[in-house]
């Protein structure tokens, strides 16, 4: 038992406070806001989806970049040709590539070691693909801890939120343009927005939304750049060369059902053909929305 006969009650309970204090293991906090005045930073989440192309091309038009957080294997898998040349694509527009994990879990729900796949399946990734090491992750649906917080510090990344979802949840849900047009007003009159949260799976926000906000806010004033930009730091940790697409190495290994030594098929669980047909399958045949393998809903 701690005795402090000298020091009297409050002092020594805060001694032992400062104690424990000291031994609870740090981490930086998550980043949600720009440092750099009068930019923002618009960011999309859940893809390579197929509507990627569209939003870089919307964004270039205006002398615009943004910002895409992407999973591994979520409504598609990263490394089919369609997707990884996709990713491709924006990546050499000038727009900024970060993690949204691999398969889009609650992190929260994971132990330290999941946690660990979860970032360095996609890094693996987008270092395979595009050649780069990402310093920016967006842990799915906005949650984390301090295990979060202590994995992407050890793996070199800062989490990074969001001060702008344009209709804060509950309200999200079955809203229209209209009604997210007057929370973009709001926070264009407010100065209040920096970091805005938008996914690039939602086809009303890329075709309807977007084009407006995108006007709004270079009619506001503000500088549409990357992450990166706002925050004046570097877009990578590492910057190498793009990949080129291998067949026989670039596959989500939870699509496999099995593999054949003697080609370059496969079989998932929906059909059996080459990784390569399979990709181009995917990118013209598609329906309109792809059901996500892993995401229950939200950002």
């Amino acid at each position: 038992m701690l005795a402090f006969p000298a020091l009297g009650l409050p002092l020594a309970l805060s001694l032992v406070g400062a104690a424990i204090a000291a031994s609870t293991p740090k981490a930086p906090k998550a980043i949600t806001s720009c440092v750099v005045p009068g930019t923002v930073a618009l960011t999309f989440d859940d893809g390579p989806y197929k509507w990627q192309d569209d939003i870089s091309k919307m964004l270039l038009d205006k002398g615009a970049k943004g910002t895409f957080f992407v999973n591994g294997d979520n409504y598609e898998c990263i490394y089919s040709k369609a997707v990884s040349e996709r990713l491709q694509r924006t990546f050499s527009a000038g727009h900024q590539i970060c993690s949204h994990t691999w398969s889009h879990p609650d992190l929260t729900d994971l132990t330290e070691d999941e946690i660990t796949d979860e970032f360095t399946k996609i890094s693996d990734a987008l270092k395979t693909i595009l050649g780069v090491s990402t310093a920016y992750m967006r842990p799915p649906y906005g949650s984390y801890n301090l295990r979060v917080r202590q994995v992407a510090e050890r793996l070199g990344q800062s989490v990074i939120t969001w001060d702008f979802e344009r209709v804060p949840l509950p309200y999200s849900i079955g809203a229209n343009v209209s009604q997210s047009l007057q929370y973009y007003d709001a926070a264009i009159a407010a100065r209040n927005i920096s970091i805005a949260l938008q996914h690039e799976t939602e086809k009303t926000t890329v075709f309807q939304l977007l084009p407006l906000v995108i006007d709004k806010l270079i009619d506001a004033g503000y500088k549409l750049v990357t992450l990166a930009e706002c925050l004046d730091q570097p877009m990578y940790t590492y910057i190498g060369s793009v990949g080129v697409y291998n067949k026989t190495t670039w596959f989500c290994p939870e699509d496999i059902a099995t593999v054949t030594s003697s080609s370059t098929s496969y079989s998932t669980t929906s059909t059996t053909t080459s990784a390569d047909n399979t990709a181009t399958s995917t990118e013209t045949t598609s329906p309109p929305s792809p059901t996500p393998k892993h995401v229950k809903g939200g950002k």
